[in-house]
């Protein structure tokens, strides 16, 4: 079957047929209860009983907020499929749910979320769903936007399915244009059933920690899906620093060149003008006098 997010726009996709088969599905529950433990433990928020305001990206039907609400915290969920929001409102989710096209920006206060996660969604903005959309924009405003309302040292943990390498590196390049620091985690990377990547990205100053912790399946440990993994350097990619490119200098010709002078004098002589012969030594740069 092809991956959803080259049949249809999410909005469409996720029609209400789709988002309550989805929603009902126990397999599906199961699987989303495990990432979003993951993604949320990853998150590392401080063990000290506070509830934290986080951000569910893609929150669909309330699956992934759900995990939140189990371990205290408050939680707004944005997703753009109009049907899986009424099902979050119809099964009463504790989280305040939006519609919101992330493509476009996230609308929030600046520094006001104490950490954001995201299952299964940012790789839709790799896709052209309409004209108007150019997928390089939308990583930018996206990115732009959560580093803007992410609390300084708060972190990002967005579980994503990238079609290829250079997906990956695209939503990534973006990701540290905008001022984060991070990389990829990937757990389980020799299963076909349970490898799942998590992009790790925190928010603030170079001063902040940065590290990114390592992907379980490490030393032959086996996953919960009986696949083995014999990965013993750990599940940590692509780590990046927050620093942004620099842009590349312009570099500007000194001289119009050789080419442009025999053609200039050309013209010169077949308006009547007197112009000097052509010679080795047309158009050559001559050295300073002092």
């Amino acid at each position: 079957m092809p991956r959803p997010e080259v049949q249809a726009p999410p909005e469409i996709f996720y029609n209400d047929v789709e988002a309550r088969k989805y929603t009902t599905s126990s397999r599906i529950i199961e699987i989303q209860t495990k990432i979003s433990e993951r993604a949320l433990e990853l998150l590392a928020l401080p063990n000290d009983g506070i509830p934290r305001l986080l951000l569910d990206i893609g929150c669909g039907s309330g699956l992934s907020g759900e995990t939140l609400s189990e371990e205290g915290h408050h939680w707004i969920g944005v997703d753009i499929s109009q049907a899986m929001l009424d099902i979050a409102v119809e099964r009463q989710v504790d989280g305040d749910v939006m519609h919101l096209d992330m493509g476009q920006g996230l609308g929030l206060r600046p520094g006001v979320i104490d950490g954001a996660i995201s299952i299964s969604a940012i790789q839709w903005l790799c896709y052209a769903d309409k004209t108007s959309h150019e997928p390089k924009l939308r990583l930018k405003a996206f990115f732009g936007s959560l580093y803007r309302c992410l609390a300084r040292g708060a972190r990002a943990v967005l579980q994503l399915y990238a079609e290829n390498v250079a997906q990956s590196e695209m939503i990534m390049t973006y990701a540290m244009k905008a001022g984060f620091a991070g990389g990829i985690v990937v757990d389980w990377p020799h299963s076909s059933k349970a490898r799942k990547a998590y992009l790790v990205l925190t928010c603030g100053p170079p001063s902040i920690n940065t590290t990114v912790p390592k992907g379980k399946g490490e030393n032959g440990e086996t996953c919960s899906d009986g696949d083995e993994s014999d990965d013993e350097e750990g599940q940590m990619v692509s780590i990046s620093d927050r620093h942004r490119p620099r842009k590349k200098l312009k570099v500007t010709k000194r001289g119009k060149g050789k080419e442009w002078v025999v053609k200039k004098k050309e013209q010169m002589r077949r308006k009547g003008h007197a112009v000097p012969p052509d010679t080795k030594y047309t158009a050559r740069k001559r050295k300073a006098h002092f």
